[in-house]
């Protein structure tokens, strides 16, 4: 039984220089025969798998740009397709400036319960250098209008070790976010993704990148987040008690999930394929008949296994120890006080946190 679905909603008005996901922007593709192919694809899939999905997340993109019908149609067409009586968590990706209160009012009534809000930061200067195109106002704004139509489990996104940003920049932000009282906040580390314009900019030597910097950001957010009651509960992520993401804890676990749209991935029990990334083409595919999967694996047991060690040694759960008991880096990881044995599981130390990925390299 497939609990977890993704769809992915290509547009953007402007495509951020850093960010490597499949995006676009709508042109005249965000229409209503786009929202039907990703139906048509639920449709199929409905009948390949058991479906009954418990976390929903609409990923992009900008899923929030659809306009109200459009919006309308994807939701009570899933809702038609789909047995959603057992949703627990349904999120949606959204950018300031991209909705007011009656489309707010919108989402919640077709059964959306967690925005997540795409702000990265507060600072003109450092808004510019990603290439955000609205304001620290216009986030303040965004943030009451969802408070002002009823949402109690508010998400916000926040980037570090950003060129230009001090810490001093980073603290502002973090605090700013923090008095804005949202039940979860992510601080994502900026990373230099291929196909990027930043990417190629770092290859020139324009945007630098620092480890030290990115260690200082992380432990800043760690100490100021914990101190405000919000819970660690995987490196990149923070939440008020019982508002963590549960449609990430089931990536992060290796649970099942069906992505539909253009773009998306799915893992379904050890085959992992990922959809044509190519908007008009997915649409005239799936109108057709046609296949979209593209890319697809068979995972092996040593695949989940590797992959398991990179995204549960994350979390504050930590790794099952049979995962890499026995393996040589344990015990000197242990002895560096960077790993520390809980229980059945595996976890970093304070120490290890700002170390995840080569901790997790060296397990594989």
């Amino acid at each position: 039984m497939i609990r977890h679905l993704y769809i992915h909603i290509p547009f953007c008005h402007h495509i951020c220089p850093y960010c490597a996901f499949y995006k676009h922007q709508p042109g005249s593709l965000a229409n209503r025969t786009f929202v039907n192919s990703i139906l048509e694809e639920a449709r199929i899939s409905a009948g390949e798998f058991e479906v009954q999905p418990e976390t929903i997340f609409f990923g992009g993109g900008t899923p929030s740009l659809l306009s109200p019908t459009l919006i309308t149609l994807l939701c009570e067409g899933l809702r038609d397709i789909f047995d959603l009586s057992k949703i627990r968590e349904w999120t949606l990706e959204s950018n300031p400036a991209t909705f007011d209160l009656k489309k707010a009012r919108l989402f919640r009534d077709l059964g959306i319960t967690r925005p997540s809000l795409g702000v990265q930061s507060f600072h003109p200067r450092t808004l510019s250098t990603l290439g955000r195109d609205h304001s620290a106002d216009e986030a303040d704004e965004a943030f009451r209008i969802l408070g002002e139509s009823g949402f109690d489990n508010v998400s916000i996104d926040l980037m570090f070790s950003i060129p230009g940003q001090s810490l001093q920049d980073w603290e502002s932000d973090l605090r700013h976010a923090i008095a804005l009282n949202p039940s979860h906040i992510s601080c994502y580390n900026l990373t230099y993704e291929e196909d990027t314009e930043f990417m190629q900019r770092h290859k020139k030597g324009e945007l630098d990148a620092n480890e030290d910097r990115d260690a200082d950001a992380f432990y800043l957010a760690l100490s100021l987040l914990e101190q405000n009651g919000f819970a660690h509960y995987e490196i990149s992520n923070y939440a008020r008690p019982g508002f963590e993401s549960l449609h990430n804890q089931a990536y992060w676990s290796g649970s099942d999930y069906l992505g539909l749209g253009p773009g998306a991935v799915s893992t379904v029990t050890n085959i992992r394929w990922k959809n044509l990334p190519d908007t008009a083409g997915y649409t005239r595919a799936v109108l057709d008949g046609k296949s979209v999967k593209t890319e697809v694996e068979h995972l092996t047991d040593e695949d989940r296994r590797i992959e398991a060690i990179a995204l549960q040694l994350r979390t504050a759960k930590g790794l099952p120890t049979g995962y890499i008991d026995g393996l040589y880096p344990v015990d000197s990881l242990t002895q560096q006080g960077l790993i520390v044995k809980k229980g059945d599981r595996y976890c970093l130390t304070y120490e290890g946190k700002a170390l995840a990925d080569p901790i997790s390299a060296s397990l594989v």
